[in-house]
């Protein structure tokens, strides 16, 4: 059963903005978390509210990891602003929990006495970071800064943004239809941004459309195999076989395509558990973790006409093929198409 997926807390986000706002951000920041259009959004508003324009060579500092030193960090700490209230310090991908006892003791004193015309941020960009929340540097971090964490964005939070950024582009969109782009190319905001304004672009009328997204977006793997295993739920076999094969074709490693048809059809198990019992689509949400409503209704849909034995039978052959595939060299692709062959046959003596 996967795990049910954390709330998000935006709560160190919203003060940023807010201090941002007000123009007194702290002095101390830690940037971390995966999606990296918005901490790089605010990286920006940082800048501009702490930096006069045309002087920010004078007074921002930046350093990666590889080229940093706690000498460094004392260093361009110690710098006085020019023609200028602040400063602003970026070190990126220093790992602060990978220091010797000497040089951690240095970076405490110098973080615990930051001057008030400094804001110095730490940015985890490739480097994970992974905090010792027993440390002392990790108290002072929470007692003098803010640890950001950059997480990807609730539904609401994302479709709201979406539509915004299709407004900025002079074009509307339906909230569904916002949704549907979720589904369809994941829920990271920079993948989305390039996605928004290929479909803007597209469209020839002023609201964009599913037909729209669908002509210019690059679906993510999970979405094209859904719609193919879909298509073999609405026994259109012809179109099922089809998008196999153009996967196939596009070289997507055929373990990965297993890996995505053998999750829609442990959540179409799901969805026909769920439809016995009386349940819905929010359960299903829940337990999945699904940002979009669109692929938990089409799964609701197609659960209604398949049987239990069915889909038990079809998680089943999805996972003796992954041993199958894992031990047969040069013959994945006929093993899929295989798979996909058996389960549609099924299909037709089921329906």
């Amino acid at each position: 059963m996967p795990p049910k997926r954390d709330k998000v807390d935006n709560t160190a986000m919203r003060e940023l903005k807010r201090a941002i706002q007000e123009g007194a951000p702290r002095k101390l920041y830690l940037f971390h978390g995966e999606e990296a259009f918005l901490r790089d959004y605010y990286l920006a508003r940082l800048k501009q509210a702490l930096l006069p324009q045309g002087l920010e060579d004078f007074n921002l500092h930046a350093a990666q990891g590889k080229d940093c030193s706690v000498d460094w960090i004392e260093q361009a700490v110690d710098c006085l602003p020019m023609m200028s209230g602040r400063t602003l310090v970026i070190v990126t991908d220093f790992d602060l929990y990978g220091l010797g006892e000497k040089p951690r003791e240095r970076l405490l004193d110098t973080l615990s006495a930051l001057p008030d015309y400094c804001c110095l941020v730490f940015v985890y960009d490739l480097l994970p970071y992974k905090a010792d929340g027993r440390s002392r540097l990790a108290a002072l971090l929470k007692k003098e800064g803010a640890v950001v964490n950059f997480q990807r964005q609730g539904q609401g939070d994302l479709t709201d943004w979406i539509c915004r950024q299709f407004r900025k582009a002079g074009k509307t969109v339906d909230t569904e239809d916002a949704r549907y782009l979720i589904f369809l190319c994941g829920d990271l905001m920079h993948d989305l941004s390039s996605e928004i304004a290929k479909a803007a672009a597209y469209a020839g009328h002023p609201r964009v459309t599913r037909a729209d997204m669908d002509a210019v977006a690059v679906p993510k793997l999970d979405a094209v195999v859904f719609q193919m295993t879909d298509a073999m739920a609405r026994k259109d076999f012809d179109k099922a076989a089809s998008v196999l094969a153009d996967l196939l074709h596009s070289q997507q490693a055929p373990i990965m395509i297993l890996a995505a048809m053998g999750k829609y059809f442990r959540q179409l198990y799901t969805a026909r558990l769920y439809l016995d019992a009386g349940k819905g689509r929010g359960e299903l949400m829940e337990l999945w973790g699904m940002k979009s409503a669109y692929p938990a209704d089409k799964l609701m849909d197609a659960a209604r006409g398949f049987s239990l034995p069915w889909c038990r039978y079809a998680v089943r052959r999805c996972a003796e093929t992954d041993i199958a595939l894992k031990a047969a060299y040069g013959q994945e692709g006929e093993l899929l198409t295989g798979l996909l062959m058996e389960l549609a046959s099924g299909r037709r003596a089921a329906g």
